[in-house]
């Protein structure tokens, strides 16, 4: 019995650590959607519940401008950034050259580096190359950080890819172009979402680089939040968060489900 009881309190302390940090984790994300339906314009304190912070967001035309700054250079970035990432992985695994233990090394000084450091670093570079800070520097900046995320992402998904798949293509007659859309990317593909979502993330996330990169006009969402702090986040940030926060949770299920679809079929 003693045995018994013990598992028990096992269990119950373990589901009770699982459930804090879940709390721990989450609470924040509830509250914000909470405040988001406040009455208060000062946000401060919940004192009574209304939508109409739902319904004025989207007139309020800085922080659409904000949000649509925000949503252009994560998109541009992270086409990009695939992109690059992508063929970067396929080299790096598949080809040996001159200096590619030093390219696999340098990989991640952007990852280990502070935000700081590197914000500091690409304004000097664009100081220097007297390229004027905007969105196209903003752009740049969440490249230069989202490359190495895609490239190892890839890579993970690389290192358990069988090679004589490839082969036997072009032994029936395709080319390495062809063998590359209908067998090398179907097959790696999970690895490149998963490395396209994690930079489109980071991008829209960023505050420390986007403050150093950005000039006027440029302004994205975070650092729009981040100016509202000293005078008080509205209803209208927090009713925006939430909707970000629900499309993302449709997207990442969406891609989940997916994911699951594929692995049943193969299974099948």
């Amino acid at each position: 019995m003693k045995k018994e009881q013990k598992k028990k309190l096992r269990s119950i302390l373990e589901s009770s650590y699982i459930y804090l940090v879940f709390l721990f984790l989450y609470l924040p994300i509830f509250v914000v959607i909470i405040f988001s339906f406040n009455t208060s314009k000062l946000n401060i304190v919940f004192e009574g519940f209304t939508l109409k912070a739902y319904g004025t967001f989207f007139k309020n035309r800085t922080l659409m401008e904000a949000l649509t700054n925000t949503l252009l250079i994560g998109v541009i970035s992270t086409l990009v950034s695939t992109i690059i990432g992508t063929l970067g992985a396929i080299g790096l695994s598949k080809y040996k050259f001159p200096g590619k233990q030093i390219i696999d090394k340098l990989l991640y000084i952007p990852i280990v580096i502070p935000e700081i450091v590197l914000g500091v670093a690409l304004l000097s570079v664009f100081s220097f190359c007297n390229i004027p800070l905007g969105i196209f520097t903003i752009t740049l900046a969440h490249i230069t950080f989202s490359i190495p995320f895609v490239v190892i992402s890839v890579r993970t998904r690389l290192a358990g890819f069988d090679k004589f798949l490839e082969e036997a293509a072009m032994d029936l007659g395709a080319n390495r172009l062809k063998t590359f859309f209908r067998v090398t990317l179907p097959l790696i593909m999970p690895g490149v979402l998963s490395g396209a979502m994690l930079s489109f993330s980071l991008s829209i996330d960023d505050v420390v680089i986007s403050f150093f990169t950005c000039g006027p006009g440029s302004t994205t969402l975070p650092l729009k939040v981040l100016s509202l702090v000293k005078t008080g986040v509205t209803p209208e940030v927090n009713a925006l968060s939430a909707v970000i926060m629900l499309v993302t949770i449709i997207i990442v299920s969406i891609n989940t489900s997916m994911q699951v679809k594929k692995l049943k079929s193969l299974k099948a």
